[in-house]
């Protein structure tokens, strides 16, 4: 065992002493890396059980051996509760801004429609601003001419002061220094807005706190999306209106209420029943993920958001789901009563309870998660999820992401495995065999990080062996491949900078091997062990290289991977298809090659052969009438196993792979 490996495990003894003295409560847990700053952030209903499942290695994510190797010291908070471990949990994590939590990739600021509450006569405002006590916010809205002109539709259906009127500035400069008084405000000059019949007039005494606090809460439930209970209040007062003769009144109210319809009919309608709910959908990528939430109130989608979060594949689908909805209704206005997801999160149970404390219903509503199976929720966690991906695919375009990764990735292989520069040029082999049958090898290239689709390459073993042998086939592929005259051949293009090969270290030694053999000591090699993603490599004693979880290089050494797999059971499938179709009519007496060329000639394809009926068989006339009834059945029953025997072929040319 090497020193570095020695302070590792010895680390990890201490960590493991140290976390004897962890209560079992429940809590939030704070792992540091060695410069003491928070990595991870994490809730456990037994602090002491959760913690040690990571030095245990007992937890399966991913990125668990990452962190716990980075882990050089703890810290934790007890807590009453779960469900103030959750309310901590998003505290700190808002705090810290741990690396190994997913957070919102872009962290752009996002457009927000805010009542300031905390005025005697609260304002209505446009922001990006951060959340600021005393101030309710409604959104994020996506587009900010939607929201800005939401509030424009806002105050002509229910006037209030904006935040821009240097009257209601000015008299709230005066309510800090001297209090609210009446009789100031009836002395003041009315607003411009309240001319024009936006603003209710608390500029000139025209409204007082009381009358003015009733316009805020029909303003904050129109904001929020309740438009029908909106319009059967105005009705009722329009109603009244016109009995009592006051029609100028009526009028006024009828245009607020055709505003609000004119609204309504612009939105996607959902059902025909009320949907308070919020539709949450996701698509991941190895390292980066789009999240599109779709907000209904009232059978409507009245708004759609997307967000770009700096965690994918990398994370399991729990813990993105989790870190979002912490980040997102840590600040939301607006909580639905139902949280549409693709699966619920792991503490579905602890974030409903929380997620009801903010809603606050007086009628004792609760929040839940549904997982729809058919219907309208079904369709439109769909549409989400396929807004999702139009929005990381935007934002990746918008920031041109994937050059960045590229090169981000090539600078990180060429620091990683100690290269004298980036792997420009890049081959990947893969041997794909079941037991020794119908063994081939591909070869990937990618060239500057990205597929280079006309220099691949693919090899039928020679070797003839009653076993898969995937020493011996990658020692012939790197033989065949890198034997002098191939080295010479402009069609197999330039020299690699590194090859890896899918399997670890037995690739790799039977490819150093034959490098030997060759004489060749400049061209860097990898292999790529397929459980853990580890790179063994010529030059160290210490143990594979790991890429770090979530990086650009671990993903662009997965891509090459799986393609040079895909690419290698591609041309198995069609070797084992080839040599299916030929044993099928070999099976049938009386036919020879003749007839063989005769029938495809005939049908055109192994497919409509298999297709023909005995009438179509016979009618060919390539094939006497007993042959062809012969043919038939044989076909008949190849058809009928057909799926059966592809699947479970397969399934077994995966399971070599693993």
């Amino acid at each position: 065992m090497t020193y570095t490996q020695n302070l590792y495990f010895a680390k990890l003894e201490r960590i493991k002493r140290e976390l004897s003295e962890v209560p079992t409560s429940p809590g939030v847990y704070l792992w540091k890396d060695a410069n003491g700053e928070v990595i991870y952030v994490g809730k456990a209903k037994q602090l002491r059980a959760r913690m040690r499942q990571y030095v245990n290695f007992q937890d399966e994510r991913v990125k668990i051996p990452l962190l716990v190797e980075q882990i050089d010291s703890f810290d934790y908070v007890v807590a009453s509760s779960e469900h103030e471990s959750l309310v901590l949990e998003r505290n700190l994590i808002n705090q810290y801004k741990p690396f190994f939590n997913a957070d919102f990739k872009d962290d752009k600021s996002y457009p927000f429609i805010a009542i300031t509450e905390s005025d005697v006569f609260p304002a209505i405002k446009y922001t990006r601003e951060k959340h600021k006590g005393g101030t309710r916010y409604f959104g994020p809205y996506t587009d900010s001419r939607a929201a800005r002109e939401l509030i424009d539709i806002a105050r002509r259906i229910v006037p209030i002061c904006a935040s821009s009127c240097a009257d209601w500035r000015r008299i709230n400069r005066q309510f800090a220094d001297s209090g609210y008084d009446a009789a100031v405000l009836g002395e003041g000059k009315t607003c411009f807005d309240c001319h024009v019949g936006l603003g209710p007039g608390a500029c000139c005494g025209q409204i007082d706190p009381v009358r003015y606090a009733g316009n805020v809460t029909r303003i904050e439930r129109f904001l929020a999306g309740h438009y029908r209970e909106f319009i059967d209040e105005l009705t009722r007062e329009m109603q009244e209106a016109a009995a009592e003769l006051d029609f100028e009144q009526a009028s006024r109210l009828k245009q607020r209420i055709d505003i609000i319809k004119g609204i309504s009919h612009k939105q996607h309608v959902v059902t025909q029943h009320d949907l308070d709910a919020d539709i949450i959908g996701f698509f991941r990528e190895e390292t980066i993920a789009g999240v599109q939430l779709l907000s209904a109130r009232e059978g409507a989608v009245v708004n759609s958001v997307d967000f770009i979060l700096n965690k994918g594949k990398d994370v399991p689908d729990q813990d993105l789901l989790h870190n979002f909805l912490l980040k997102y209704y840590g600040t939301a206005s607006s909580i639905p009563r139902e949280v549409v997801v693709r699966e619920a999160p792991e503490d579905a149970e602890v974030m409903e309870g929380w997620l009801t404390e903010l809603l606050d219903n007086p009628h004792g509503a609760k929040v839940r998660f549904a997982i729809p199976q058919r219907g309208d929720k079904l369709d439109l966690l769909t549409m989400a999820e396929t807004n999702a991906k139009h929005a990381l695919m935007r934002y990746k375009v918008r920031t041109n992401y994937e050059d960045k990764r590229v090169n981000e990735a090539l600078l990180q292989l060429e620091s990683a495995l100690a290269m004298d520069k980036p792997p420009l040029r890049i081959e990947c082999f893969d041997i794909s065999t079941i037991h020794g049958k119908h063994s081939v090898a591909s070869m990937v290239v990618f060239t500057n990080g990205k597929p280079d689709k006309k220099q691949y390459r693919r090899f039928k073993m020679r070797l003839e062996t009653d076993e898969a042998n995937d020493f011996a086939m990658m020692a012939e592929t790197m033989g065949r491949r890198y034997a002098p005259e191939r080295m010479a051949d402009e069609r197999f293009g330039s020299k690699p900078d590194l090859i890896i090969l899918d399997g670890g270290k037995p690739q790799l030694t039977a490819a150093m091997r034959m490098f030997d053999e060759l004489g060749i000591d400049d061209i860097a090699l990898a292999g790529l062990a397929k459980r853990d993603e580890e790179l063994f490599v010529p030059w160290s004693d210490e143990g594979p290289v790991v890429l770090p979880s979530g990086s650009a290089s671990l993903y662009l050494v997965k891509q090459v991977r799986d393609e040079a797999h895909r690419f290698a059971i591609t041309f198995h499938r069609e070797l084992r298809g080839k040599a299916m179709t030929a044993s099928i009519l070999d099976e049938v007496d009386g036919i020879g090659p003749k007839r063989k060329k005769a029938l495809f000639k005939a049908f055109g394809s192994m497919k409509r052969l298999r297709a023909a009926s005995l009438d179509e068989l016979k009618a060919s006339k390539t094939l006497p009438d007993a042959v062809a009834e012969d043919l038939y059945e044989t076909l008949r029953g190849y058809n009928d196993m057909t799926q059966t025997a592809i699947e479970e072929s397969e399934a077994e040319l995966e399971a070599s792979h693993v």
